[in-house]
């Protein structure tokens, strides 16, 4: 019999994950989410026939023995995840167009560091020693390889809380090769100077130790996710949007969504899955201190981006297994969200996703390019399909603009187009509630490393905070992040623990 229960707002990646979690543990999981479909960036659409994902195109940390493997095993989904591996010989390719330099990245680590270390031969021992430290730092972080630990922040090395270029800097002299090593930086919303070195060094590892791509859409994993849920016994609600939550006495007592108000009993467990400074909105101004709100409303976010969604005509596209980033020249990967009208976009990741039954052609490909949330702040105060002919006409614009890019590196691209759509970063702020449209939520930052630690406990006894603002964000981060959540709750390493048994 369950005798405790839970109530999640928002059904993101971080709900579902805290949710099937708890859920295995016993608890009755009760799941509100906003939007009309589960999964946050585990999302999909459908435009011309064709679906799209929303956010997780690349997977790390579900290769056998990965982390998130390892937790998907334990929830019981692992099998009913369809996933393929990226090219072995070329996890990424980078493109830099003024060069017309083209590199064809390794997974591995050993393969990883060979590739550069030949390509930079005066480079190659500190290729090598930066790599090194990579998995170094990586190890830092116990709940990366799910061990127990205890850990504090400022418990590391010295390089742990360098900035990303810094780290770079120290080890590689070829200006060329600082800037390659840093392309993974749309991953995590990397900026100079004050991303810190382990978030770089987490990614990079995350990575190289292979990657994966669903087959046929991200939809599974939230479906898996919701199934474990409703089959402990919970609830899963869509349209369910939360718009107050009720506090006395430091303790949630009910939760008024659009359709209804729930009463919140002594002894369930509030979870918070959405962005902290859409929560603080509102809860009742007695629940938290006036400084933790304006804190939680003035760290810094990560940028956005614009992402064009492509449909090509049959058999005009070839299937690429990998990832693609494409950078104007050498210099700018650390700056990609400086840039005017005429400069952007200055750098793009795209990819063509896997379909079931895979063969030599794409049918579609997303595209992702870093864009401020100050180009579209104009039209901030308006809603999906009502922002105007000249948000219209903006958009189209930038979208032409992507595929005169993407016409650089394949000059007869616009010919294998059938169709072709696009989103703003109000497209996400509006589908993730996160503040101005961010794409990885708080920006750590090195050079003031406390202002965006959100801790998982709040002022209110039952209320509890998870998703990637909380501690590491993504497909690997999110869900490790989740089990820090539920063992808060169920207790220090139960969770931990049981994974690897």
């Amino acid at each position: 019999m369950m005798s405790q229960k839970a109530i999640i707002i928002g059904g993101g990646l971080g709900g579902l994950f805290t949710g099937a979690i708890l859920s295995r543990e016993g608890f009755a999981v009760t799941i509100l989410e906003k939007n009309p479909t589960l999964g946050g960036g585990l999302q999909m659409f459908r435009r011309d026939g064709v679906w799209f994902e929303t956010g997780m195109h690349v997977l790390g940390g579900l290769r056998p023995g990965g982390s998130v493997w390892h937790l998907c095993r334990w929830l019981g989904i692992i099998d009913r995840l369809e996933l393929r591996d990226v090219d072995h010989d070329c996890m990424d390719e980078i493109h830099y167009l003024a060069d017309n330099d083209v590199w064809r990245v390794p997974e591995g680590r050993e393969q990883f560091a060979d590739y550069f270390a030949k390509a930079f031969p005066n480079d190659a021992d500190g290729v090598r020693k930066y790599v090194d430290k990579l998995y170094d730092l990586a190890n830092e972080v116990d709940l990366f390889y799910l061990r127990s630990s205890r850990d504090e922040l400022f418990g590391h090395s010295e390089e742990f809380l360098w900035s990303a270029d810094e780290l770079i800097a120290h080890y590689i002299n070829d200006p060329r090769l600082r800037d390659i090593l840093g392309y993974m930086n749309p991953m995590y919303g990397g900026k100079r100077g004050h991303t810190p070195a382990y978030i770089h060094a987490l990614i990079n590892v995350l990575y190289i130790n292979g990657a994966n791509r669903f087959v046929g859409g991200s939809a599974q994993m939230a479906q898996a996710l919701a199934d474990v849920i409703t089959d402990g016994g919970g609830t899963v609600h869509t349209n369910e949007a939360v718009v107050g939550v009720e506090v006395e006495d430091r303790q949630v007592v009910s939760i008024t969504t659009r359709r209804r108000k729930l009463a919140v009993d002594a002894g369930t467990y509030v979870i918070s899955d959405i962005h902290p400074s859409a929560l603080v909105k509102m809860v009742s101004e007695n629940a938290f201190p006036k400084p933790y709100r304006q804190r939680v409303d003035e760290i810094p976010n990560t940028y956005s981006a614009f992402s064009v969604y492509i449909v090509f005509r049959e058999e005009s596209f070839p299937y690429i297994n990998h990832t693609c980033y494409m950078q104007e020249t050498y210099g700018n990967v650390w700056d990609y969200d400086v840039y005017d009208k005429e400069t952007w976009p200055r750098g793009m990741m795209y990819m063509t996703p896997a379909e079931k039954g895979q063969g030599r052609w794409a049918q579609k490909m997303i595209v992702n390019c870093i864009m401020n949330y100050d180009d579209v702040r104009k039209w901030e105060k308006t809603t999906t399909g009502k922002r105007g002919d000249d948000y219209e006409k903006w958009k189209s614009e930038r979208t032409e603009r992507v595929i005169r890019r993407l016409e650089e590196i394949y000059p007869d691209f616009r010919k294998a187009i059938k169709s072709v759509f696009a989103s703003s970063p109000l497209t996400i702020r509006d589908y993730y509630n996160v503040k101005e449209g961010s794409l990885y939520g708080f920006r750590k930052d090195c050079k003031d490393i406390m202002l965006s630690q959100v801790p998982l406990y709040t002022k209110v006894r039952n209320l509890y905070l998870t998703g990637q603002n909380i501690n590491l964000h993504g497909i690997c981060g999110v869900p490790l992040t989740a089990i820090n959540t539920a063992e808060a709750i169920v207790g220090q390493d139960k969770i931990i623990n049981q994974l690897k048994g």
